[in-house]
């Protein structure tokens, strides 16, 4: 008997001991650098945004935080290299929703889900817009709209069921358009597309193609979300135009699925702070950028409820969208 009283407390003894190792490895988090995926082209918006919070993440918590790209797929290349990841909060990616509440209902095979991975904190809101070049016959979105009735128009967005794409995919179907879409790796490749004469038009996010809205050699025609861009007050939305076409887009951390509630929590209130940043909020002025931080349970609920909200968008669509 006091054997077995002995073995009990040794078993005990060992568990607390386990228990107090992993709160201990989760205080101490992290321990190593940590890696950021940038899941879409280099120097895209996305990109200047995730150095500007890495950055942040660096002063608060002390360990180098390396952005890498990992672009292709509308952003699903970048997002299953997060997911299969190992749990420990040492590789994260900062991006738009698109690949984890959009991509899931297009690609069969995808396992990328809200449930597959862990949403942090939302830290942008990327309003979407579609734009000429400046000496396009087309001045105005009822321009565009005009001819596209009447012939076929090219446009480049930055990837097949990108949230750009489905803002004039949306608009195409509710205007009865003719249009050919041409997908590229990013923003930046499309616009140059544009620049170059090859293009009718393009749909990106707005803030990247404000330096040539800035510039003069691109027309921004409207945008795609509930609201104005603060940087483009001018540039009105689908809706105030009459066309009931609206497509939001909100970018943020994610994490792996399993990553400890105390290492969520970290990043969590660093994420916070980091928002809060005269360095990130500089970077996302210049940039043409829009924060919107939302906390770890806000974040978790939006990137759900789009999830369900894209799933219903595509099977209303009969599920033909390319």
């Amino acid at each position: 008997m006091k054997q077995l009283m002995t073995w009990m407390q040794a078993i005990v003894w060992l568990l607390m001991a386990g228990g107090q190792t992993a709160a201990w490895a989760q205080d101490s988090y992290p321990a190593r650098p940590i890696t950021l995926i940038n899941p879409w082209a280099a120097g895209s918006s996305t990109d200047i945004m995730a150095r500007a919070i890495a950055e942040q993440l660096f002063k608060q918590m002390g360990q180098s935080v390396v952005v890498v790209s990992r672009d292709g797929g509308s952003g699903v290349i970048g997002m299953t290299v997060l997911m299969q990841a190992p749990a420990d909060g040492l590789t994260l990616a900062f991006t738009p929703m698109t690949p984890v509440t959009i991509q899931p209902h297009h690609l069969k095979e995808l396992k990328l889900s809200p449930d597959t991975i862990q949403p942090v904190c939302g830290i942008t809101e990327n309003i979407l817009g579609l734009s000429v070049r400046s000496d396009s016959t087309f001045k105005t979105l009822v321009d565009l709209i005009a001819a596209g009735k009447s012939k076929s128009l090219s446009y480049g967005s930055p990837g097949p069921n990108s949230a750009p794409f489905l803002a004039v995919d949306d608009l195409g179907r509710h205007q009865k358009l003719d249009l050919v879409h041409i997908p590229f790796k990013g923003d930046a490749a499309s616009i140059q597309e544009l620049l170059a004469g090859r293009l009718d038009f393009a749909t990106s996010i707005a803030a990247s193609a404000a330096p040539q809205v800035k510039a003069g050699s691109v027309r921004l025609l409207a945008v795609a979300s509930e609201r104005r861009h603060p940087g483009f007050p001018e540039v009105p939305t689908l809706r105030e135009l009459g066309i009931d076409v609206t497509q939001l887009s909100f970018a943020g951390l994610f994490a792996p699925k399993g990553t400890p509630p105390q290492v969520l929590a970290k990043l969590d209130a660093a994420c916070a702070m980091a928002v809060k940043s005269d360095a990130v909020k500089e970077a996302a002025l210049k940039s043409n950028q829009i924060l919107a931080y939302q906390s770890m349970a806000q974040w978790d609920k939006r990137v759900h409820d789009e999830f369900v909200k894209q799933g219903a968008a595509f099977r209303a669509a009969g599920g033909v969208r390319p």
